[in-house]
């Protein structure tokens, strides 16, 4: 559970993002909870690793601002958990010791900056705004693939097939002759194909299918 929550009270529209805190010293957690409340974003802070992985934190929008000197689990091994669960919360690791190592872990397992205490209030902000674009730009591509991924499931073998050659850039005549069908059939099923993926053109339809990895066409046809 949550050790505090914190509403934003300022001047603006109130977010629905949450800041989730995690640090085991309570001063820092107070304090960047003030912080967060007077701009006006919502906070939850928790006291360990252990405690914020036990919450419904991961279900919900936001960002995580995560230090990195911890005990039983610290904040790089608790971006590695989050990666491991595929979480899409964006993190923003803090610490009070200036370890280069630690930052370039931290950076390339994804975080979306490395700050060492006492770092400035607009740093962390910054930050903070920057992790939650990030966040929605995420969940708006896996979204995006999802609604893909449906359109596709929708199709028939055949036609996932044809739909396979057709952005492996095959012609229709190449298709018929590896599907040992006729060119027309080749049309009818591309018409079909076009029209269950919501494509209006060949480029609108190689830029859906290259959003998801794999269309379900049989192996022998890659």
């Amino acid at each position: 559970m949550p050790e505090k929550e914190s509403n934003g009270l300022g001047n603006g529209p109130q977010r629905d993002e949450t800041v989730f805190v995690v640090d085991d010293d309570s001063d820092v957690r107070d304090s960047l909870a003030s912080l967060l409340t007077a701009a006006n974003f919502k906070a939850e802070t928790f006291e360990s690793a252990r405690a914020f992985l036990a919450s419904d934190a991961l279900s919900r929008p936001g960002c995580l601002v995560a230090d990195v000197r911890m005990p039983d689990m610290d904040g790089l091994e608790l971006q590695e958990e989050l990666s491991k669960r595929k979480s899409k919360l964006a993190v923003i690791i803090i610490t009070g010791h200036g370890d280069v190592p630690l930052a370039v872990r931290a950076m390339k397992a994804g975080a979306v900056d490395f700050l060492e205490k006492p770092f400035e209030e607009e740093r962390l902000l910054s930050s903070i705004r920057r992790a939650f674009a990030q966040g929605y730009a995420m969940h708006s591509q896996a979204k995006a693939v999802e609604a893909v991924s449906q359109r596709i499931a929708q199709l028939t073998g055949r036609e996932r097939e044809v739909l396979s050659l057709v952005v492996a850039g095959r012609a229709n005549k190449e298709i018929a002759r590896a599907l040992n069908i006729s060119p027309r059939t080749v049309e009818i099923h591309r018409a079909h194909v076009m029209e269950k993926m919501e494509a209006d053109s060949l480029a609108e339809l190689v830029r859906l299918t290259m959003r998801v990895a794999d269309i379900g066409a049989p192996s022998h046809l890659n």
